[in-house]
C-alpha cells in the first residue's frame, strides 16, 4: 500500500491572552491508503486537534501535512473548503443530523456539495437503513442516527474519513456494530479510515496505531493481526 497520510514535525500553538497552549508538539507519524488507523490518548492529549488540523477545519503553526501528493497545510482558506467538500469524510461522537430531514435527505443533502457523490439511497442501504429512508433523526435510535452520518459521510466518496469518538454517545452493543461498519469500510472499499479514541482496546482492530500524550505522537505502530471488532471487548 502507497503512503497516504503523512505529518513531518507538526505543531499548534493556541494563544489564550497571555498564555501559550502547546496542543501538538512536533507530530510525526503516515498513514497508508486503505488503512484502518486508530488514534488513541487521554483527552486533552491532542488527538482532536490532530484531526481538525488533518480535516482543514484549523490550521497548524508549523510544520507540513501531505495527503497523497497535495501539501494541504499550503493550502489557502478557499482551497480548505474545496478539501473539506471533496475530500473528507467527517463523522462525530453527536451525529449533526438536521432534524427536519429524513435520513434520505440528509444524506442527499451532503452528496450535492462534491463532485462524485455515491448515490444517497445506495449508500443507506449498504449501512443497514434500506427500511429507514423516509424516517427523521427523531424516529431513529442513536445508533441508527449513527449510521445516518458515516452514510452521510460515505456519500460524499470521500478520500479519507476522519472519525472523532464515533462511538462515545453510543451503548456498548450499538457501538461495536458501528465499528464493525467501520472496519468493513476499509476492508471491503479500501477506504482510508482514521479513528480517534480515548479506549485503547479498539487498538486492536487497527492496521495502525498511533499514540499521543501531551501534544506529541509517542508512538506509531503497526498492527500485523487487526482483530475483528467482534472479538473486542472492553
Amino acid at each position: 500500500m502507497r503512503e497516504f497520510v503523512r505529518f513531518e514535525h507538526v505543531s499548534k500553538t493556541y494563544h489564550v491572552g497571555e498564555v501559550d497552549i502547546h496542543a501538538l508538539q512536533d507530530a510525526n507519524f503516515t498513514v497508508n491508503e486503505g488503512e484502518l488507523c486508530v488514534i488513541v490518548g487521554p483527552s486533552g492529549a491532542g488527538k482532536t486537534t490532530l484531526l481538525n488540523i488533518l480535516g482543514g477545519m484549523d490550521t497548524l503553526t508549523s510544520g507540513k501535512i501531505l495527503l497523497g501528493d497535495k501539501e494541504i497545510s499550503a493550502y489557502t482558506t478557499r482551497q480548505l473548503t474545496t478539501y473539506r467538500r471533496h475530500d473528507i469524510g467527517f463523522v462525530f461522537q453527536f451525529y449533526n443530523l438536521i432534524p427536519n430531514l429524513t435520513a434520505l435527505e440528509n444524506v442527499e443533502l451532503a452528496a450535492q456539495i462534491c463532485q462524485h457523490p455515491l448515490d444517497a439511497a445506495q449508500v443507506l442501504t449498504s449501512v443497514g437503513l434500506e427500511q429507514r429512508l423516509a424516517n427523521f433523526p427523531a424516529q431513529l435510535s442513536g445508533g441508527e442516527q449513527q449510521r445516518v452520518a458515516i452514510a452521510r459521510a460515505l456519500a460524499k466518496n470521500p478520500k479519507l474519513l476522519l472519525c472523532d469518538e464515533p462511538t462515545g454517545a453510543l451503548d456498548y452493543t450499538t457501538g461495536k456494530a458501528i465499528l464493525k461498519l467501520l472496519q468493513d469500510m476499509s476492508r471491503q472499499k479500501g477506504m482510508t479510515v482514521i479513528i480517534i479514541t480515548h479506549n485503547s482496546a479498539l487498538t486492536a482492530m487497527a492496521d495502525r496505531v498511533i499514540r499521543v500524550k501531551n501534544g506529541t505522537v509517542v508512538s506509531e505502530e503497526i498492527n500485523t493481526s487487526p482483530v475483528p471488532v467482534e472479538e473486542i471487548e472492553w
